[in-house]
Order: C-alpha cells, then sequence, then structure tokens
C-alpha cells in the first residue's frame, strides 16, 4: 500500500491526539525522535505542544502520510526563524509508524519531504540524527551527506552519550 501525503492539513484535536499516539509509539519502539523509552503521551505533550504551537502560527509546516485513513509517517518543515538562513529549513521529528517499518514508507516520506522542499522555494534540507542507529545510512541512501557532528551531544542514559550527526541535502538543480 503506497502512502497518501497531505501537507498542512488542519490541525484538529483528533490529529493532534493521533500525533501524539504515533509519537508515543514511535518513541516507546526506540525512535530518536526526542525521547528514549518508556515514554508517556503526557511526556511527549510536553514537545508536541510546542512543535503544534509552530505549525499553528504559520511559521512552520506539517506533512502527515496515510496508509489508508491511518496516520502512520510524519515530519515538520521547521522555519529557522532567521533571514540569513530563509533558502533553506530543518526537518524535525521525521518518524514513520514501528509497525510500518521496512515497508519503504520512510524513504516515500523523505522523497515527499524533498518535492516539497523544492515547492517551497528551499534550496536545502537539514536534518540530525541520532548515532548509533544506522539513521545516517539510511539518510545516505536518499542523498544527504554528513556535514558535521557534535560528539556526545545526545545523552540517552547515563554512560550512554551518542553524537548528534548534521546531514543536509542540497535541492538546488545540478543541470
Amino acid at each position: 500500500m503506497s502512502l497518501r501525503f497531505v501537507l498542512d492539513p488542519d490541525l484538529t484535536p483528533r490529529l493532534c491526539a493521533e500525533i501524539v499516539t504515533l509519537w508515543t509509539d514511535v518513541s516507546n519502539a526506540g525512535g530518536a525522535v526526542g525521547f528514549v523509552p518508556p515514554v508517556t503521551a503526557s511526556d511527549v505533550r510536553v514537545l508536541a505542544d510546542p512543535t503544534f504551537a509552530g505549525i499553528a502560527d504559520g511559521s512552520d509546516r506539517l506533512l502527515v502520510g496515510y496508509a489508508g485513513d491511518r496516520l502512520v509517517a510524519l515530519l515538520v518543515f521547521t522555519d529557522n526563524r532567521f533571514p540569513l538562513k530563509a533558502h533553506w529549513c530543518v526537518l524535525k521529528r521525521v518518524m514513520v509508524h514501528p509497525d510500518a517499518q521496512g515497508t519503504g514508507y520512510g524513504s516515500a516520506l523523505m522523497v515527499e519531504a524533498a518535492r516539497l522542499g523544492r515547492r517551497l522555494g528551499h534550496e536545502a534540507l537539514h536534518v540530525t540524527v541520532r548515532d548509533g542507529l544506522g539513521l545516517d545510512r539510511f539518510y545516505g541512501r536518499l542523498g544527504y551527506r554528513e556535514i558535521g557532528r557534535l560528539p556526545g551531544a545526545l545523552r540517552v542514559a547515563p554512560g550512554d552519550d551518542r553524537d548528534e550527526i548534521l546531514m543536509w541535502l542540497d535541492l538546488t538543480p545540478t543541470d
């Protein structure tokens, strides 16, 4: 089954609840989306509410992916809120439901993000990833390149510090 993508859906209470559920499920499965397991929906709300506010005020853009009527993927195009960086954006909260892993949905989500990024006038997309999960290889296969690392920047547990890897996708035409 392919994904149906929606950019800037109405941020209804139902959609917000579905996003929090997805975010909680992804986090509890070990996904690198701002938490380490175990987390509850209340824990996730601490980051979700400001994320929703940025989307609601129009600074940020939400891209969701549905398999049938079920929300299974999402990411946020985050505005840099700084004029010297207005030509590119950061992708945050990139996630696919754990039971949909391995279906190609993650790749489809990122391909759609690149397509929309170009349409929205961005010259590049930036994403940060937690080292140790193979995410740098996933993004590398999609054309992202590592542009830096913050050594030990993410403390996922006492004695378990991970690098934060900075990845970049150039969206400018190569003619």
